[in-house]
């Protein structure tokens, strides 16, 4: 017997609690970063916004984690690493993106990686600026997405 459970093109928030969780190091960048992801997410009839700040990149996994025990339906992670003279941006970039792909597989809860990891200022700068490119935005979406999408598939498999 064949299931299929197509990817949603629904994208309406409508009903959901999404977090927003911002590092606030590079915050000239991640504000951007979290104006495209919040309204978005406003425009899509979220029923709920949680927007927090983290210090850094390498905390949004522990808030990630902490917003999905609060019963939040995703969490949009946002921040940007930037290369700089030592390989510290290599490590919070990695430990970053495996902590949040962590939290969303431990847990079952879309965990979007809105982290730019850039090598120059400016082309962060150029993801976070307000227009439908921004990344911020796109993560929020994806957010959506994922949620959207899983729910067609447990429903596709009867559950």
């Amino acid at each position: 017997m064949r299931v299929d459970a197509p990817l949603q093109d629904n994208l309406d928030a409508r009903g959901l609690r999404i977090a927003v969780i911002t590092s606030t190091f590079n915050e000239s960048i991640t504000g951007g970063l979290q104006d495209g992801a919040v309204t978005w997410l406003e425009t899509a009839n979220a029923e709920e916004i949680l927007v927090a700040a983290a210090p850094g990149a390498f905390e949004l996994p522990l808030f990630a984690q902490h917003c999905v025990s609060l019963g939040y339906d995703a969490v949009v992670c946002l921040g940007a690493v930037i290369e700089g003279e030592t390989d510290h941006y290599t490590h919070v970039a990695t430990q970053a993106s495996e902590g949040l792909m962590r939290v969303q597989l431990d847990t079952g809860v879309p965990v979007a990686f809105g982290v730019l990891t850039v090598t120059e200022v400016a082309h962060a700068i150029a993801r976070s600026r307000p227009d439908e490119h921004n990344k911020g935005r796109e993560a929020a979406i994806a957010a959506v997405a994922a949620v959207r999408a899983l729910a067609s598939l447990s429903a596709a498999s009867g559950e």
